[in-house]
C-alpha cells in the first residue's frame, strides 16, 4: 500500500509542475511589460502576483488526481483486474473473496506498478515559451521613442498646466558605504536611510510623464539638480550629516513628501583590560613574567595589529627615570571583538625591586583615509623593594598565634535557646555543664566590652594595700575578681595579656629605672581609668553599661544551670548592644567663630561711610530670540502666520544646541508645504518650546508696605 501512495503523490507533483512551467513564460512577458509600462515597483507587484496565480492553479490540478482518478488508472493499465474499489475500501468490511482478491492485487502492484504521471505536454510548453519569451523580447526592445507624442505636447502646449500635477511613479536610492565598513551595496525604494558616514548615495527617480526640471531640496538651502537619462531622473551625493529633503519638480509634484537622511558616524575603538583584573597590582618577590590580555571592539573592525606601549620607571624619591618601549602584537578573533595578549619578560625589561611597570595599548579601527586611535587604561605592576619584603617576611614570623575568638551576644542567646530544647535528651549534670559553658562565653563578652568603659579585667586578687601605697592605689569593687573560679591563681593574667598583680616577692621588688616591665606597668596600663580608656558620648557609654548589668546577670544565670531565667537578660543585653552599634557621634572643634574687632567708636553713631552695598551681583542671562517667541505665540493663535523663512534660519544657525534639530526642521517644512494643517501647526510650536530656554525662577516680590512701614521706607531714603 505505501507502493501505491508513493506513486499516487509523484504523479500530483509531476502534474503541478506541468501547470507552473506552462505558466512561468506568462508570468516572465507580464513582467517585462509592467517593467516598461509602470516601472520596477509595479513590475515587482505583476511579478509576484503572476507567480502565486500559478502556483494556485498547479496546487488545482494536482489536487483533481483524487481517489477516483487513481482507480479508473488502475483499472485502465488492467494491474487491479477491475478490483481496485478494493484497495480503500474497510478490510473488515469485506467477505472473505473479496480480501483475498485484495491482497492479491496489493501483491500485483508491488510487483510491478504501472505508470502514473501523466505525460510531458511538450507540444504546448514549447508554444507558452516560444509566446512568452518572444513577448518579452518585444517589450524590452520596443523603442521608448513611442511615448514621444504624448508627452512632447505635455511640455510645449499652452494647456500643459491644465495636465495636472506631476506624479511620481518609481523611486531606488543605492547606498555604496565605504569601503572600510564592510558593508555590501544596498539598492532601496524608500527615500528615508539610515547610512553610514562618507557613503556614497544614487537616486533615481521615474515621474509618470517627464517634467521640465526637478531638483533635491534640502532643509539647509541647498539643491542638488536631477538629470534626466532614458527616462529616469539621477543624482549622486556623499553622506556627511544628517539631513532632511524633498523631491521638486516643475510642474509640481502632487505630493511633496519629506524624506529624512540619518548619517551615523564611525566611532572610534574601544579597550578593554582582560587581565590583569586591578589597574595597580603588587608584585611578588622573584617575579619574572607578567602576562596582559586586552580586548579590543568596534563597529567596523579593528586592525589586526596594535601597538603596546610599556613604561618602566626607575629610582625613588626625586630621582625617577622612565624609560619606554613599544612593541607591536598581533590579535586574534574577528574584526570587529580582537584579542590581544603578551607577555612581558620583568627581566628584558630591566625591572627591578622597587620599580614600576606601566602598560598600555594602542590599536587603531579600519576608518580611511585616517584611522582613528582608541587606548586602553594603564595598568601598573609594582614590584616590591627589599625593605618592604624583609618586613613582610618579619612581620610573618612574629605573629605566630592567631587572635581570640569569642562568641556573640546573638550566638549565646541561639546556644541557650538550643539547650533549653535539649533538656530531656541529656542528663542533669551535662546539662549544668554546657550551661556554665554558655556561662563562660558570657562572661569573655562582657569583659570584651567592658573595656570599652574602662574596666579592669577580671585576674587574679592583688595584695592588701599597705602603708607605702597611695589612697588611689587601693582595690575598689569596681576592679575585684567577681569570678570565684579564679581566684587561686597565682600572678595571673587579664584579658590583655600583662600583670595586674604579683606574688609578695615581686611587691617587695623596687622598680629598676629603664626596665621595660616597670615603664609599661607604670605608665602603659590606662585602661582601668574610665576617662583615658576610651571618648564615648555619656548616652552611649549609659547605654553600654546597661548591656553590661544584663550580661552580668545571665551570666549568673547561666553558671548556676538556670538558661531559662538567663534568657530574658540575654535578649535586652543584644538590645542594648545593638543601640550602641547604631549611634551616631560628631564631633566638632570647640573654637568659637574668628569675627573682626568691632569699632566700638562707631557704634549707634548712624555713620554709614565706607559701607557696601549688600546687594549680590546678578549675571546677564541671554534671552531668547523674539522673533521665536513671537512665532510660538502666532501658531498658538490659529490665525496667525509664522515667518519660516527666519525660522528656519534660526534652526541652521543654532542647529548645535537644539534637542533634535532635524524634527524642528521637518516641523518647518511641513507647514511650508501645508499652511493650512492644524496638526502641522502645533507640531512645529511644540518644537519651537522643546527649542526655547527655560526661564528662571523669580523671587516673589514683597507685599506693598503700609502707610506706617512707607514712613519708614521715606524716612530712610531721607537720610543723607
Amino acid at each position: 500500500m505505501k507502493t501505491l501512495q508513493h506513486a499516487w503523490q509523484r504523479a500530483r507533483r509531476h502534474r503541478a509542475a506541468i501547470t507552473l512551467l506552462l505558466g512561468l513564460p506568462w508570468a516572465l512577458a507580464a513582467t517585462v511589460l509592467a517593467l516598461r509600462l509602470g516601472g520596477f515597483d509595479i513590475a515587482c507587484v505583476v511579478a509576484t502576483l503572476t507567480l502565486l496565480a500559478s502556483a494556485a492553479i498547479g496546487t488545482a490540478h494536482a489536487r483533481r488526481l483524487d481517489r477516483r482518478w487513481l482507480q479508473r488508472q488502475l483499472d485502465g493499465s488492467g494491474a487491479s483486474e477491475d478490483s481496485a474499489d478494493l484497495l480503500f475500501a474497510d478490510p473488515a468490511a469485506l467477505n472473505p473473496l473479496q480480501q483475498r482478491q485484495r491482497a492479491h492485487v496489493l501483491a500485483t502492484l508491488e510487483r510491478t506498478m504501472p505508470e502514473l504521471r501523466p505525460r510531458w505536454p511538450r507540444g504546448a510548453l514549447a508554444l507558452c515559451w516560444i509566446a512568452g519569451v518572444s513577448i518579452a523580447l518585444l517589450a524590452l526592445g520596443w523603442p521608448r521613442g513611442a511615448a514621444a507624442p504624448s508627452a512632447a505636447p505635455a511640455r510645449t502646449a499652452p494647456g500643459a498646466a491644465a495636465a495636472g500635477p506631476l506624479h511620481l511613479q518609481s523611486s531606488r536610492l543605492r547606498i555604496d558605504a565605504p569601503a572600510y565598513t564592510g558593508q555590501p551595496t544596498v539598492t532601496q525604494n524608500a527615500l528615508d536611510a539610515k547610512v553610514a558616514a562618507d557613503s556614497r548615495l544614487a537616486w533615481s527617480l521615474r515621474f509618470d510623464r517627464a517634467p521640465d526640471r526637478a531638483w533635491l531640496q534640502f532643509h539647509d538651502g541647498r539643491r542638488l539638480p536631477l538629470r534626466e537619462q532614458d527616462g529616469q531622473w539621477l543624482a549622486q551625493d556623499v553622506a556627511r550629516a544628517p539631513v532632511l529633503y524633498r523631491v521638486v519638480s516643475e510642474p509640481a509634484l502632487a505630493e511633496a513628501r519629506l524624506h529624512r537622511l540619518d548619517v551615523v558616524a564611525d566611532r572610534a575603538p574601544s579597550v578593554r583590560v582582560l587581565e590583569p583584573a586591578a589597574s595597580l597590582v603588587l608584585g611578588t618577590p622573584g617575579q619574572r613574567q607578567w602576562t596582559l590580555r586586552f580586548e579590543a571592539t568596534d563597529d567596523h573592525g579593528v586592525a589586526a595589529q596594535a601597538k603596546l606601549s610599556i613604561t618602566t620607571t626607575q629610582g625613588s624619591g626625586e630621582n625617577i627615570t622612565f624609560v619606554q618601549r613599544s612593541i607591536t602584537l598581533a590579535g586574534s578573533g574577528g574584526a570587529s571583538a580582537r584579542r590581544f595578549a603578551h607577555t612581558l619578560d620583568l627581566a628584558a625589561l630591566g625591572a627591578q625591586p622597587g620599580n614600576d611597570v606601566i602598560a598600555q595599548l594602542e590599536v587603531r579601527d579600519n576608518h580611511a583615509p585616517t584611522p582613528q586611535t582608541g587606548r586602553s587604561s594603564s595598568v601598573i605592576l609594582r614590584l616590591p623593594s627589599t625593605e618592604v619584603a624583609l618586613t613582610a617576611e618579619l612581620e610573618g614570623r612574629i605573629k605566630k598565634t592567631l587572635p581570640a575568638y569569642f562568641r556573640s551576644q546573638r550566638q549565646i542567646i541561639i546556644d541557650a535557646e538550643a539547650l533549653i530544647r535539649q533538656r530531656r535528651s541529656v542528663g542533669a549534670d551535662d546539662f549544668i555543664k554546657r550551661s556554665d559553658a554558655i556561662g563562660v562565653d558570657q562572661r569573655i563578652l562582657r569583659l570584651r566590652y567592658g573595656q570599652f568603659l574602662g574596666e579592669e579585667s577580671e585576674g587574679a586578687a592583688k595584695p592588701p594595700p599597705t602603708s607605702d601605697l597611695p589612697t588611689s592605689d587601693v582595690p575598689t569593687a569596681d576592679t575585684h575578681d567577681d569570678d570565684d573560679h579564679d581566684h587561686g591563681q597565682a600572678g595571673a593574667h587579664d584579658g590583655h595579656g600583662h600583670d595586674h598583680g604579683g606574688t609578695a616577692a615581686s611587691a617587695d621588688t623596687a622598680p629598676v629605672f629603664g626596665s621595660a616591665t616597670d615603664v609599661l606597668s607604670e605608665y602603659g596600663h590606662t585602661h582601668d581609668h574610665a576617662e583615658a580608656a576610651t571618648l564615648l558620648d555619656p548616652q552611649t557609654r549609659a547605654t553600654l553599661k546597661a548591656a553590661l548589668d544584663q550580661m552580668w546577670s545571665a551570666e549568673g544565670e547561666l553558671r548556676q544551670g538556670r538558661p531559662e531565667q538567663a534568657l530574658p537578660f540575654a535578649y535586652k543585653a543584644l538590645a542594648f548592644i545593638k543601640q550602641v552599634q547604631q549611634a551616631e557621634r560628631i564631633y566638632l572643634a570647640r573654637v568659637g567663630p574668628e569675627l573682626p574687632p568691632i569699632d566700638e567708636g562707631r557704634r549707634l553713631g548712624g555713620d554709614r561711610a565706607g559701607l557696601a552695598s549688600r546687594e549680590l551681583p546678578l549675571a546677564a542671562r541671554t534671552p531668547p530670540d523674539p522673533a521665536i517667541v513671537e512665532a510660538w505665540q502666532r501658531l498658538g493663535d490659529g490665525t496667525g502666520t509664522a515667518d519660516l523663512d527666519a525660522l528656519a534660519g534660526w534652526q541652521q544657525r543654532n542647529a548645535a544646541f537644539l534637542p533634535d534639530a532635524l524634527d524642528l526642521a521637518a516641523a518647518i517644512e511641513q507647514l511650508r508645504i501645508a499652511p493650512d494643517c492644524a496638526d502641522c501647526r502645533q507640531r512645529l510650536r511644540a518644537q519651537l518650546w522643546r527649542a526655547l530656554q527655560r526661564p528662571l525662577p523669580q523671587v516673589m516680590r514683597r507685599s506693598a508696605a503700609d502707610a506706617m512701614g512707607q514712613r519708614y521706607l521715606d524716612a530712610l531714603e531721607a537720610q543723607p
